[in-house]
């Protein structure tokens, strides 16, 4: 009973330390939701090897957290070229969440969105589905389709999404599915660099004040 009441004192004092403000950046939201999964009660079973589907739930979106930063680290540089790369954006409505968006020196504005899915199984297409091993995900893209028409709804202009694919195998190396480019994640500062060569008449700077007052901090509209 003593062990158990000092892990009970230990789990909510964690709790309470990691549920504290948490600091925007790539993954900052998914880290948020991960922290509030791990309730006092979850973080003593873990403690004790009993596994729950809040804790189980809690190290998806650590992983995913992971992976999101894992792209920030890719394409960070890209700011040195004159790019704005920004992460983990809310939407003017709706609880979603845009990982990163990215805008050009010449205005072309792409959204890559991180994908942190099992590297055991393929990604590929077939009969005009999208299949990560044999598992249909054709409707997971639907969120990034979403996102993407509202960031250009706001800032007026084409937005490219972008999946960036963390972990699991592309067939051919890199796909097109309706539209959408799938690429390894190890490759988007190339691909990026690639997309936004491409000249506009877009005020780059202009669009840039659009997306940062319009597309808060996930962490901060969502506290």
């Amino acid at each position: 009973m003593t062990t158990l009441l000092v892990l009970a004192a230990i789990a909510a004092w964690l709790y309470h330390r990691h549920t504290q403000r948490p600091t925007p950046g790539a993954g900052a939201s998914a880290e948020a939701r991960a922290r509030q999964l791990r309730t006092p009660a979850v973080r003593i079973a873990q403690a004790i090897g009993i596994p729950t589907q809040r804790g189980q739930e809690a190290g998806r979106y650590a992983v995913a957290a992971e992976a999101e930063q894992r792209t920030a680290d890719r394409i960070d540089p890209l700011r040195r070229e004159g790019w704005t790369i920004l992460h983990d954006l809310a939407l003017p409505t709706g609880r979603a969440n845009v990982d990163h968006l990215a805008i050009s020196p010449s205005g072309v504005v792409v959204m890559p969105d991180t994908k942190r899915w099992s590297g055991r199984y393929r990604v590929r297409t077939r009969g005009g589905r999208l299949f990560h091993g044999d598992h249909d995900v054709t409707a997971r893209l639907n969120g990034l389709r979403h996102e993407a028409r509202t960031i250009s709804r706001v800032l007026r202009v084409p937005v490219i999404p972008l999946v960036v694919m963390d972990g699991a195998p592309i067939e051919g190396g890199e796909l097109t599915f309706d539209g959408i480019r799938i690429v390894p994640a190890e490759r988007v500062p190339a691909v990026l660099r690639s997309i936004g060569s491409a000249r506009t008449s877009r005020d780059a700077q202009a669009l840039v004040r659009l997306a940062t007052s319009n597309f808060p901090p996930y962490t901060r509209k969502h506290r």
